[in-house]
């Protein structure tokens, strides 16, 4: 299974700042160290073209030359700098490079990062700078005309920025599965919006998602998905103010890809949000997605030779 990465674009970040930048690398390491049938490769960037079937040229000028007001560093969260706008383009560049994965038959690819999905065609927000499952799924639909895209957006926030760029778009369908109180406050409208209490669990997440995904079925056919699969569900997370367990994380995915699979649909994976107390907590919690994406990668190509260990 391919996935790509970009961990050493580092922001310059102040000291203090809430964003868990070294979860990455963790990630990358954890992935060597027990899944190395992941086959990881490094990200490139994703070029204007590609960055402007979503967003206005203005805001993709302003985030290269470094000319982003002060207001709109602050929406986005980091302050600009060169690496803030390579890593940009790079955490896109990831996703195209697991589009173009799973185009060419590859079942399941990922990205290390992405699932950017607060940022909008002409602005940034909530440490989002460019839209990168946006971009991917206008990236496909330009390699094959038609392509219908859902977007499973399981990230604990709203994704607003991809539900404005989508929406009255029928090629497109996004899901979001967020908390209802949580950030971003005024939200956008998805196609199928499932607002969750605060201190949601397991018994309550896991069927509203398995309905979620009987109403997407019902009212659009999909080509290939993109799963948001984000860690910040986890009871352990510091931002996200529901209590999934290890386990309901897990059966969350297995959901997901397991719906996927019953309709042979190739799946686009970002990891999106995850900001644990402890950020071992986090990168334990991508790993297992990781390790039941492997699986779903090992249905796809069955005589594939997976290394013991994974």
């Amino acid at each position: 299974m391919q996935a790509f990465y970009a961990d050493h674009f580092v922001l310059p970040l102040p000291v203090g700042h809430r964003f868990p930048m070294a979860k990455y690398a963790l990630l990358r390491d954890a992935l060597v160290q027990h899944l190395p049938a992941v086959q990881l490769a490094e990200a490139t960037a994703a070029s204007d073209a590609n960055l402007a079937r979503v967003h206005t040229a203005r805001y993709i000028e302003a985030v290269t030359q470094g000319s982003l007001s002060a207001a709109e560093q602050r929406e986005i969260g980091f302050p600009w700098s060169p690496a803030m706008a390579e890593r940009a383009r790079r955490s896109v560049g990831a996703t195209l490079q697991a589009a173009d994965a799973v185009l060419n038959g590859a079942g399941v690819a990922a990205n290390l990062a992405g699932g950017t999905h607060h940022a909008y065609a002409d602005k940034g927000s909530g440490f989002c700078v460019f839209n990168d499952a946006a971009v991917a799924a206008r990236a496909m639909q330009a390699r094959r005309p038609g392509l219908k895209v859902a977007i499973v957006d399981l990230d604990v926030h709203q994704g607003n920025g991809t539900a404005s760029i989508f929406q009255g778009d029928d090629s497109v369908f996004t899901l979001s599965l967020h908390g209802d109180k949580n950030f971003p406050f005024r939200k956008e409208a998805s196609d199928l919006d499932v607002p969750l209490a605060d201190g949601c669990t397991d018994s309550d997440y896991l069927p509203a998602l398995h309905h979620a995904l009987e109403q997407l079925d019902q009212r659009f056919q999909p080509d290939v998905v993109i799963y948001l699969a984000g860690a910040d569900p986890h009871e352990g997370d510091r931002l996200g103010r529901l209590k999934l367990s290890d386990d309901g994380m897990a059966e969350r995915d297995r959901a997901v890809l397991d719906w996927a699979w019953q309709r042979r649909l190739p799946v686009v994976l970002t990891m999106a949000g995850g900001y644990g107390h402890d950020i071992h907590s986090t990168v334990r919690v991508q790993l297992h997605t990781y390790r039941i994406a492997l699986s779903y990668w090992q249905r796809w190509h069955p005589s594939a030779d997976l290394l013991a260990n994974a």
